[in-house]
């Protein structure tokens, strides 16, 4: 199974402020524990709101929206990518993750094809 880390934005991220030289290399480390298990799949921090752009389809076109991005809560500031065996395996790896206190992130399970199967067997009966 894959499971989505989203990291969220916070002031900090969207201001564009790094992360010190100390949790950078406590980060690294935690990423390397990842990739010697066997489980990381890809690892990013992304760029604040202000450097992106939102499209919105609601209308006859796509509106297109420039940033900054008012609501930090909604926000994503990194993510990861992990192929492992359970949600349960997840939570374990990503609470040991070098995160200050009051950072937040979700855990979702990616959709695998095998998933949409019901969907297409419903379809080609009726």
């Amino acid at each position: 199974m894959r499971f989505m880390v989203l990291v969220k934005a916070s002031e900090k991220s969207e201001a564009g402020v790094l992360p010190s030289a100390e949790l950078l290399a406590k980060m690294g480390q935690f990423n390397e524990e990842l990739v010697r298990a066997g489980v990381l799949l890809a690892a990013d921090g992304l760029q604040p709101t202000s450097k992106g752009t939102r499209i919105s389809f609601a209308g006859p076109r796509p509106a297109v929206t420039d940033g900054p991005f008012t609501e930090t809560k909604e926000l994503l500031a990194g993510y990861w990518l992990l192929q492992l065996k359970s949600k349960d395996e997840a939570i374990a790896w990503i609470s040991r993750a070098p995160f200050d206190a009051g950072e937040e992130v979700e855990i979702r399970q990616v959709y695998e094809a095998e998933d949409f199967a019901p969907v297409f067997a419903q379809s080609e009966k009726g």
